[in-house]
């Protein structure tokens, strides 16, 4: 068997927490390395929300992989070409956003899985194995194994159906976009509604009925974190570089502006 590894799918696998962070403003390959020096086990390289290019978002998967942290897309839409795009490129997984039903879920699943799983289309020197040849059963059965399919939840419709697209074959988490679905219940920025606390422990149900592991996006109140991670929330978006870069340099710009006085 190809000694093939997903460092989120890993942890997940174990029942541990695979902690993601999300990629808005980097463009450089170095932030896979400082990102798992920080202690991050995946990438949320996101193409939905800002101007990355397909090409940078390979080339920061290409070396992600190398140093251990694993890259996971954001991709615009469910249409296949942008999955299969990041996925032959590097990327270890993708996310899928605003998926509502099971036959759009479904279309994910068979278009990012190898056959008989599915129906991507096979292409050669993949960067995942190294650009290493190995026979093609091989090579897709590893990459059927080791990439990440992730879709989100962000409507009151796609949270009635989450166990139906649960149990998808091909389909590994179901990741609730919190804002997203705070919005669309009209409860906007009330991320600990009990609503919000229904939705999180339906969509948890349905995945631990079906072996897959519930996702979390768009949370980052530690006390809000730590009540969905308590239910059984895995796959956790914990923040973006954005964020902690405006954090990190407002702290810093009002402890150097009161050393005056």
């Amino acid at each position: 068997m190809i000694d093939l590894k997903n460092v989120a799918l890993e942890r997940l696998r174990a029942g541990q927490l695979a902690i993601g962070i999300g990629l808005r403003q980097s463009r450089t390959v170095d932030i896979a390395k400082a990102m798992r020096t920080a202690g991050f086990d995946w990438l949320f390289i996101d193409t939905e929300h800002n101007s990355m290019d397909v090409d940078t978002a390979v080339q920061i998967s290409v070396a992600a992989q190398d140093v251990g942290i694993a890259p996971i897309v954001r991709v615009p839409g469910y249409e296949h070409y942008h999955a299969t795009r990041v996925l032959d490129g590097g990327a270890q997984g993708v996310v899928i956003p605003h998926v509502d039903d099971v036959d759009t879920a479904t279309r994910i699943a068979s278009n990012c899985r190898y056959p008989p799983l599915g129906h991507r289309s096979v292409t050669g020197a993949l960067p995942q194995l190294d650009f290493v040849a190995h026979p093609m059963k091989e090579a897709t059965e590893a990459i059927n194994r080791e990439t990440l399919v992730v879709v989100m939840l962000e409507s009151p419709k796609a949270i009635a159906n989450a166990h139906d697209i649960a149990a998808i074959e091909g389909i590994d988490s179901l990741l609730i976009g919190t804002n997203d679905l705070c919005m669309e219940m009209g409860i906007p920025g009330q991320l600990d509604h009990d609503d919000v606390i229904d939705a999180y422990r339906k969509v948890i149900d349905a995945c631990v009925s079906n072996g897959k592991y519930p996702g979390m996006g768009g949370v980052y109140s530690p006390p809000v974190m730590r009540r969905y991670i308590d239910m059984g929330a895995r796959l956790i978006l914990s923040g973006n570089d954005l964020s902690f870069l405006m954090e990190g340099a407002s702290n810093r710009a009002s402890e150097v502006r009161d050393m005056l006085g």
